[in-house]
């Protein structure tokens, strides 16, 4: 067990409880080792303390003004970024992850700690809300809780919380869209402005191809079109990376399995310890059995969430220090499929009576590797078609738009099996190079790209249809990609 903060008042064991889970797990993705972690997250838990102390003290309640600092949990991982941004600076930076060193020494770091006007609007939008809205905001979106757990700790009606976080998700696109107005756009932003409050208004609004296209090479814009279109679940992406910047999605996987591990232990919804109504002396550990309880569920929490994570999977699949992933802003990534032998059927797989198709692949052969953990590597031959595993599963390229020095394409892929996350792969024969993808999060090494689930369209059907885009430049001759495979598994082409 990590050696804990030591809360000074109710108010900090309160505050304990409910947010040392989360600054712990993010305080893990943005270092080298666990003992790093706690200490990162001790630092950055005393100086969010603080901070919340100083914003409570110089500001009455109650006085219906907008909000002038984040709510607890997002202050709180702020002051992780801050801190370990401190350790760079004070010579410590060995203990960071690198692709966090190397996020803090780019412009992009610079963004969150620059003039107000310049931060993302994710960030800006969320001050502007009332408190008690922002951090319901928060607690449903990006810590994945339950609505009734969130409007209990909020004292909400449960019956109304919905209709509330409705409200306040539109009260938050207003406040963004005019956050992004009041940023300094140039004049094609500007020019776009308008047209994108349109678009991301209904969901069945078309993206016209030259808004694309403008989306897909300005990010302020693409993260003010993430804040503006509510629909699709791409709000906890936007109000995570908005917060917190480097790790942002990577970030959202832990919480949300975090939530899973909390819940299934059943502990969210025990009975205050310290209440009159239960005077059987408990209320004399009550600070004790707080500070227990919440390390336990951190731990627990990281360790279920333990798992690859964007561009550092393959890396982490090779490093004899497998319990620790390594954290990307490309989000997260699958983890590891089970190997199959020849006569084993993967999990969750039909009936091998059904299914079965007359292709074969030859002994002995391996489909093409996938180089972002997902270990086909590893993987047995393609042969569970013939012997009754599942059928290989169908992919659709379409080359949507094409241009001088760029191009649009979607690929669709029928899963042959249900899903509960998958991750496809292809290969590029012409020097292609992907450079924007929505609808999941793509990263390329060499010729190899690798598209990894979104959050939000994790789970197939079987015999359902997962599709997602993305932008890519090309020069010379921009031939199809070929060595489709669906986590890990060779993928026919239609």
């Amino acid at each position: 067990m990590p050696d804990l903060p030591s809360p000074q008042d109710a108010t900090e064991v309160a505050l304990f409880t409910e947010c040392w889970d989360a600054v712990l797990s993010y305080a893990d993705l943005c270092t080298a080792g666990s003992a790093a972690a706690a200490e990162l997250a001790r630092e950055a838990f005393t100086r969010g303390t603080g901070e919340l102390r100083a914003a409570e003290t110089g500001s009455p309640r109650g006085t219906g003004r907008r909000s002038s600092r984040l709510p607890r949990i997002p202050l709180l991982l702020t002051a992780v970024r801050t801190t370990a941004a401190a350790w760079e600076e004070a010579g410590q930076g060995h203990k960071l992850d690198p692709d966090l060193r190397l996020w803090l020494h780019s412009g992009q770091a610079a963004r969150y700690t620059g003039p107000p006007l310049q931060r993302p609007v994710a960030v800006r939008g969320l001050r502007d809300l009332q408190q008690a809205d922002a951090e319901l905001l928060w607690l449903a979106e990006v810590e994945a809780l339950p609505l009734p757990l969130v409007a209990r700790r909020l004292g909400l009606d449960p019956d109304t919380a919905a209709d509330e976080l409705a409200q306040v998700g539109r009260l938050f696109r207003d406040r963004c869209h005019r956050n992004h107005l009041d940023s300094p756009l140039d004049a094609e932003c500007r020019s776009y402005a308008r047209l994108l409050d349109a678009v991301t208004r209904s969901p069945a609004a078309d993206t016209p191809g030259d808004l694309s296209r403008h989306l897909a090479t300005c990010q302020p814009c693409a993260e003010a079109a993430a804040c503006l279109r509510l629909h699709g679940g791409g709000l906890p992406g936007a109000l995570a990376g908005g917060v917190i910047g480097w790790g942002g999605l990577a970030y959202l996987e832990r919480r949300r399995r975090a939530a899973e591990v909390r819940l299934g232990a059943g502990r969210p919804d025990l009975p205050d310890t310290d209440d009159p109504a239960h005077g059987d002396g408990r209320a004399r550990v009550a600070r004790h059995g707080l500070l227990a309880a919440a390390a336990l569920v951190s731990l627990l929490a990281l360790a279920v969430s333990l798992m690859p994570f964007g561009d550092g999977a393959a890396e982490s699949a090779a490093r004899p220090d497998t319990d620790r992933p390594p954290a990307a802003d490309s989000g997260p990534s699958l983890p590891p499929a089970p190997t199959a032998g020849p006569d084993d059927t993967a999990p969750g797989s039909p009936d091998p009576s059904a299914g079965r198709t007359p292709e074969h692949t030859p002994e002995g052969k391996h489909p093409d590797p996938e180089p972002q953990g997902t270990s086909s590597a590893t993987a047995a031959p393609e042969t569970t078609a013939a012997r009754g595993g599942p059928a290989p599963c169908r992919v659709h390229y379409d080359l949507v738009n094409q241009w001088p020095d760029g191009f649009q394409a979607t690929v669709t892929v029928t899963a042959p099996q249900p899903l509960d996350s998958w991750q496809v792969g292809f290969t590029f024969a012409d020097g292609q190079r992907v450079t924007q993808a929505w609808d999941a999060s793509a990263h390329q090494d060499g010729s190899r790209v690798t598209a990894t689930a979104a959050d939000y369209n994790r789970t197939v059907a079987a015999g359902g249809k997962l599709a997602f885009g993305f932008l890519a430049s090309w020069r010379g001759t921009n031939t199809p990609p070929t060595a489709f495979t669906l986590n890990g598994r060779t993928c026919v082409t239609a």
